[in-house]
Formats: structure tokens, sequence, C-alpha cells
């Protein structure tokens, strides 16, 4: 897997279509990466993201929740990642670390996005950003924490699909 996103930033990327919370969760996941690479305050990641081209596009709430919200939650979010994973949390790319993040708090905290749209962000954010089948791994982590973490949601879709 990649330790470093690829150079197109979320404010550059190809679709100017893009829906607002899908851009939110680009510029949560840059902002998260700076937190893990560079241990950066929250409020400096914050800033900074605000001023980048495009951010007048994003769900600007939605972001805040995500940044903000994954920072002040990361031990329980990890807590939750962590008996998913095959390796060490250390060895997780900081792109695949903030997607399993963003599920896991989405998951958690934002009822009204159903858990087949949080996984699918988030798989395309790992696809986007993260290394060649480092999307795989998000999908494997997430596919793992909806069940517990939505178990009546995920049962009844899954029902419908039988």
């Amino acid at each position: 897997m990649s330790t470093a996103p690829k150079p197109a930033s979320p404010g550059t990327r190809k679709s100017s279509t893009k829906p607002p919370r899908s851009r939110a969760r680009e510029f949560a996941l840059q902002g998260l990466y700076q937190h893990f690479v560079g241990d950066n305050d929250v409020a400096v990641i914050d800033v900074f993201t605000r001023e980048l081209q495009g951010f007048a596009k994003a769900d600007s709430v939605h972001y805040d929740a995500l940044l903000h919200g994954c920072i002040e939650l990361k031990d329980d979010l990890d807590a939750l990642i962590v008996p998913l994973l095959d390796r060490e949390l250390g060895q997780i790319s900081p792109i695949e670390h903030g997607c399993m993040w963003i599920g896991a708090y989405e998951f958690l905290k934002c009822p009204d996005v159903p858990w087949r749209v949080v996984l699918n962000e988030c798989i395309e954010l790992a696809k986007d950003f993260g290394g060649t089948d480092g999307h795989k791994y998000v999908n494997a982590v997430l596919n793992g924490l909806a069940p517990q973490l939505r178990p009546h949601e995920v049962e009844a879709d899954r029902a419908r699909l039988r």
C-alpha cells in the first residue's frame, strides 16, 4: 500500500458535479492525512484545508463533523478498527486509516447516511487517494464493522437482497 496520497488534491479533481458531502469527505481525508503524517493540530489543519481550492463546494458542516469528530474519537475509532485488521495499525497507510476512520465515524454518528453509501464513499476515497489495492482493505474492514454498528440496517438491507 502507498504511504502518500496521490498528487491530485480534492479541489482539483476531475468531477465538477460531485455532491457536497462527497467533497466534504475528500477534504476531511486530506485533513486526516495531515494529522497522521504531521501530527498537526486540528485547528491548523482546519484553517489550511478551508483555504484550498474547491472547498466552497463542500458541505462544510459534514466536513467539520468528520475532521473534528474523527480526531476527537480517534481512540474509539481505532478500538473498533483494530480487531478487524490482519496487521498492526501502524502498518496501515494514512489514507486507508483515514478512510476507515471516516467510515467508522459515519456509521456511529451519521445515521442519516445509509451504511452502503458510507461504505461506497470510503471505498471511492481509497481508490482515488490510496494505494493500488487499499480500497479492498478499506472495504473488508468497513464491511466487518457495519453489522456491528448498524446491525438492523445491514440485516434489513441484506434480507432484501436474498
